[in-house]
């Protein structure tokens, strides 16, 4: 019950918040502050205050560049770090890990091509064609160029 009470006068002061705001000097010298200044002042409107815009916080960010952070800012900035590294770190576990299984398949051709067994391909016309002990050779030595480049 609590809660819903909260949120409804979160709801109804919210539009107040945003209303526009004066600034005057009453009679006795003194700098006032209000959402409607009384009759008869000398009343300044003040700035409204800035609509949520993507590029304001990062011109914000690079005015207030030279400025120690306030504790909400330095939480954000640890935030998006966090996320950033996050982001980094998983691009590259999922690099290894392409090496990884690149570098097993190539190991496991140069191990068939070194088997001593027949190796044979399907040609254009779906024909199995056994490749010659050159074209073997041939095979090995760039399967060890792959995984030398994939494994090293």
């Amino acid at each position: 019950m609590k809660t819903i009470f909260f949120l409804l006068l979160v709801f109804v002061a919210a539009p107040l918040a945003l209303a526009q705001q004066y600034k005057w000097v009453d009679r006795d010298g003194k700098v006032r502050y209000g959402d409607v200044p009384p009759p008869g002042v000398n009343a300044t409107r003040m700035k409204p205050p800035a609509q949520g815009s993507a590029s304001a916080p990062a011109a914000a960010a690079k005015k207030d560049a030279g400025k120690p952070l306030t504790p909400e800012q330095a939480f954000r900035k640890r935030q998006e770090d966090a996320a950033k590294e996050r982001e980094t770190q998983a691009k590259s576990d999922q690099e290894a890990q392409l090496k990884r299984e690149n570098c097993e398949r190539a190991q496991t051709a140069l191990r068939t091509l070194e088997s001593g067994q027949r190796i044979s391909r399907t040609d254009a016309k779906g024909e199995r064609v056994f490749l010659d002990e050159a074209q073997v050779a041939q095979e090995t030595a760039r399967a060890r160029q792959t995984v030398s480049q994939w494994c090293g």
